[in-house]
């Protein structure tokens, strides 16, 4: 016998799922929706790690320009003063006051060691840079995982709240049609356990999307960020060039890891020159001005007015190593060791870069085909529901099939929103592997996004 129609239409089911996928590009407010854009600029002045690693780096210059004194002259100005009185018995009472002002520069004219330390220093200063960079990049990365997750959340919850709808509806018309006697009570029983299953679920969805809104809220800075969604149907950017071993050649070259890699063996190579500085000499030029006045009964010149002298000193000093107890010889070992070291910490950076780089490439061809596969999915999930309800309207199928052709259709809509989002984050983690992630990659996401 035909069963009640059900109030549950396909049109009503899409309908429902209006909000899905563009997030809360359907619903009222989304003037008040912040950017993709907008909150990365608000993390960038409130991070406390990206914050602190610019910090340092705005040390590192400072602490650079400490080197340029090591190229420059030092001067120093010392004075003494002193009074010295004897009384002895039988003698004449003596007193004498002593000032003296020593004006003392120096100017290094051979120093290799000096030398290498000073180019240490500008290598330090583009490691901090470098480290700068990394920082932005994963600033870009955590900032739009963030973002993502809430918008993922979002229609998770969406999809289990119309998933949640449909059953209640469902629910309804089993009861309908045990009333009339069109049905059993299994009917009802399946769709009550259905209905309670998926209001667990909901509860879940709801505290999900809390604790993403949390994570994002903390990280910009900001309290109830609302994130705009993509337009659909997004049409997912594609992964130029599109050979992996491209890719890895230009993270040859911009990767931060492999750049401070290569600057500390720099750093290493210089230090090595720094200890065989030590078995050369060093000149310096020199000069010294001091003035000397005594006062009192102890001292007079031959006028017999009290002394005073000036002195004044120009030259070149030089000082030659001699034997140190072979401690430079050692330290000269010790770095060469320390230089292969470096040596190998950049090629174990190649080679990590290389891996992360046809690792990230991968991943956005495999979900870069997931979506296709879900918008696939999709469209006979959808085909599947109406012949699951066509037919139980006829009556050659139960409340259970449409129960969970009704479950499938919002699990794939689901996990393809999920799938867009993970292909959109991983090609920024794509770039961020191979060192090309820039904030200008934000702006060519933000055009995806709903305006």
């Amino acid at each position: 016998m035909p069963r009640t129609p059900l109030r549950l239409t396909t049109a009503a089911i899409r309908s429902s799922l209006l909000v899905m996928g563009a997030g809360l590009a359907a619903l009222p407010g989304l003037a008040q929706a912040q950017s993709l854009k907008t909150l990365y600029e608000a993390a960038r002045a409130y991070d406390a790690t990206y914050l602190a690693a610019r910090a340092l780096a705005d040390s590192a210059v400072h602490k650079a320009a400490q080197a340029n004194a090591l190229k420059l002259p030092s001067a120093q100005l010392t004075g003494s003063a002193s009074r010295a009185e004897s009384n002895l018995p039988g003698a004449n009472n003596t007193a004498l006051t002593n000032a003296t002002l020593t004006a003392e520069g120096s100017y290094t004219l051979f120093n290799r060691a000096n030398n290498a330390t000073f180019n240490q220093a500008q290598r330090a200063l583009e490691l901090a840079r470098s480290d700068l960079d990394s920082a932005e990049q994963d600033l870009i990365v955590r900032v739009a995982q963030a973002y993502f997750d809430v918008l993922a959340a979002q229609d998770a919850l969406s999809a289990q709240q119309a998933a949640k709808k449909a059953t209640t509806e469902q629910l309804a018309s089993a009861k309908r049609n045990f009333e009339v006697g069109t049905a059993t009570i299994t009917d009802t029983r399946e769709a009550q356990a259905r209905f309670d299953l998926d209001q667990a679920r909901e509860l879940v969805a709801e505290n999900d999307l809390q604790t993403k809104r949390v994570a994002l809220d903390q990280l910009v800075g900001r309290a109830g960020v609302v994130p705009r969604g993509p337009v659909l149907p997004l049409v997912l950017p594609a992964v130029l060039p599109a050979n992996a071993d491209e890719w890895v050649n230009q993270a040859e070259d911009r990767h931060p890891g492999i750049r401070k890699a290569r600057l500390g063996m720099e750093v290493a190579r210089l230090e090595t020159e720094k200890a065989k500085a030590g078995h050369l000499p060093t000149v310096n030029l020199i000069g010294r001005l001091a003035g000397s006045d005594s006062r009192g009964t102890a001292v007079t010149d031959s006028f017999g007015r009290p002394g005073t002298t000036t002195t004044t000193t120009v030259g070149v000093q030089l000082a030659v190593p001699l034997f140190s107890g072979y401690a430079i010889q050692n330290r000269v070992k010790e770095t060469l060791v320390l230089e292969d070291k470096a040596r190998q910490d950049l090629e174990a950076a190649r080679r990590a870069v290389a891996l992360g780089t046809r690792s990230a490439f991968l991943g956005v061809q495999s979900l870069q085909g997931q979506v296709k596969a879900l918008e696939a999915a999709e469209s006979s999930t959808k085909l599947a529901l109406d012949a699951t309800q066509l037919g139980y309207k006829v009556g050659v199928r139960v409340n259970l099939d449409v129960l969970n052709a009704q479950s499938q259709l919002y699990n794939t809509q689901r996990d393809l929103a999920k799938a867009r989002y993970d292909a959109l984050l991983t090609s920024l983690k794509l770039r961020q592997a191979a060192g090309l992630l820039q904030p200008g990659d934000v702006d060519a996401l933000e055009a995806l996004l709903a305006k």
